[in-house]
């Protein structure tokens, strides 16, 4: 099964779709995400083993992407389970644990209060509730509420332009982080990075047992993004905290931004959140939905997620195929090539300059698709930093790095034994474009790979082949 897009999709699992995945990566689901925020390990388990058997039926490798929950900062308990506030109202902040009323609530995470300064700006309920800080120490916070009228128990809680001095990674992160590289997971995503150290101490953790992924949704990450990058093999572009933090007019900027460094980089970006939200419980997406996915496709995102839509949703099925046909639609664009080939990143390495050559030569009319042989995924992931036009096949002999590949901008990944010996790279290059549907007989092949055959590293040639004529 080939997909007619480049842009891949994001399924979340969750109560709506654990009984159909294979139905979702018929729809166009490419990587399926596991959101630790929710269910045991248990159902987690389950999902993933769905996700194992749903690729052998439909064809593909499909991915998992094990989303870590991240520090949740949240409100304690009120008395009453919820007070109704107004604009003047005072509001004390503490770590106390008793139930809170219309004067107090308990937030049990003094590292808030060892962040907070005088003026800052206190957000509650994603953002429904907005408070100032007039005084503040280390176990209190006095606060004029400034919007919001009603509060209830355990709400999250966000402080705007401050990093918060708290580990990225949780005792249940390391868990769940524990549990899902057992299970064999492809990704692992880490929420709320603030700064590079988060990722560093995640890599030390996986070792390379799955590629990781950083979740861009604090404004304190921006500031240390290159740095981020440098130890990321992929971000995500999380709107929805982004958005609690950031006013509305900035988050569209950031998101370009973010697509931007990602892609000069050569790493996959996702744009997540509320991309179909609509489609939670209606049959069709409206019409600035649409609008939103089309816009990422334009952008040269890799992926688009679907959170809500897919996982406790009425229509998951509907949502992925209605975000197939959008990108497919968009890449049908005539304009769409050029945003493609507007920005292409420098060459920095023999092997850059190797694979930008590759991309200029599928620029002509008789180039069906590229081959790329890859160990560890690089010439692949290489070759996507570029935006060919033409689909690019990625054979490699490790299932996992077939699977890590799914989610990488306009590639086919497939398993295919070890070559030892090239000159049988063309055959089986060809053999599989044929079989797979992207090239017919007759047609031109584009074959990148590296010598030594099965030894990781950059790609040093390039040959161009015909598929054998009937």
């Amino acid at each position: 099964m080939i997909r007619a897009r480049r842009a891949r999709i994001v399924a979340t699992i969750g109560p709506a779709s654990r009984d159909r995945i294979r139905e979702l990566a018929l729809a166009g689901a490419d990587v399926f995400r596991v959101n630790f925020s929710h269910g045991a390990h248990a159902d987690h388990a389950r999902n993933i083993a769905a996700v194992r058997k749903a690729e052998g039926q439909v064809g593909r490798p499909l991915a998992v992407l094990a989303d870590l929950q991240g520090p949740k900062i949240r409100l304690g308990k009120f008395e009453d389970g919820a007070v109704r506030l107004k604009p003047g109202h005072s509001l004390r902040l503490d770590l106390k644990s008793k139930p809170g009323d219309a004067s107090r609530i308990g937030v049990p995470h003094p590292e808030v209060f060892a962040a907070l300064r005088t003026g800052a700006l206190v957000l509650l309920d994603d953002g429904k509730v907005r408070l100032r800080v007039t005084d503040h120490g280390p176990d209190f916070a006095e606060t004029e509420v400034e919007a919001g009228d009603h509060l209830s128990d355990h709400k999250g809680l966000n402080l705007p332009g401050l990093a918060i001095p708290i580990p990225a990674l949780t005792e249940k992160d390391r868990k769940d982080l524990a549990f899902a590289l057992k299970e064999g997971v492809d990704w692992v995503a880490l929420s709320f990075v603030q700064r590079a150290s988060d990722m560093a101490e995640l890599r030390g953790l996986v070792q390379g047992r799955a590629s990781v992924l950083a979740k861009i949704e604090k404004p304190s990450a921006l500031e240390a993004l290159d740095e981020i990058l440098d130890l990321s093999q992929a971000i995500m572009v999380a709107r929805g905290d982004l958005g609690v933090e950031l006013a509305p007019e900035e988050v569209p900027v950031v998101q370009k931004q973010l697509v931007r460094a990602a892609r000069l980089r050569g790493i996959p970006v996702i744009v997540a959140t509320q991309m179909l939200e609509s489609m939670t419980h209606s049959p069709t997406p409206t019409r600035a939905e649409a609008s939103d996915v089309a816009g990422a496709v334009y952008e040269g995102a890799d992926a688009l997620m679907l959170s809500a839509e897919s996982a406790v949703g009425d229509y998951p099925t509907d949502a992925v195929s209605i975000m197939d046909r959008i990108i497919t639609r968009v890449e049908q664009d005539p304009r769409w090539p050029e945003l493609m080939r507007a920005e292409y990143p420098v060459e920095d390495a023999d092997a850059d300059a190797l694979v930008a050559a590759a991309r200029k030569a599928a620029d002509a009319a008789s180039t069906a698709c590229l081959a790329a042989f890859t160990t560890t995924g690089q010439t692949a992931l290489r070759l996507a930093r570029e935006r060919p036009l033409q689909p690019t096949l990625a054979l490699t002999p490790n299932l996992a790095t077939a699977r890590k590949l799914a989610l990488l901008w306009g590639c086919e990944p497939r398993v295919v034994p070890e070559i030892t010996d090239p000159e049988e790279l063309t055959r089986v290059a060809l053999e599989q474009a044929v079989e797979t549907g992207l090239a017919e007989h007759g047609q031109r092949v584009l074959i990148l790979a590296g010598l030594p055959m099965g030894s990781p590293g950059a790609a040093n040639i390039l040959r161009i082949a015909h598929a054998p004529k009937k």
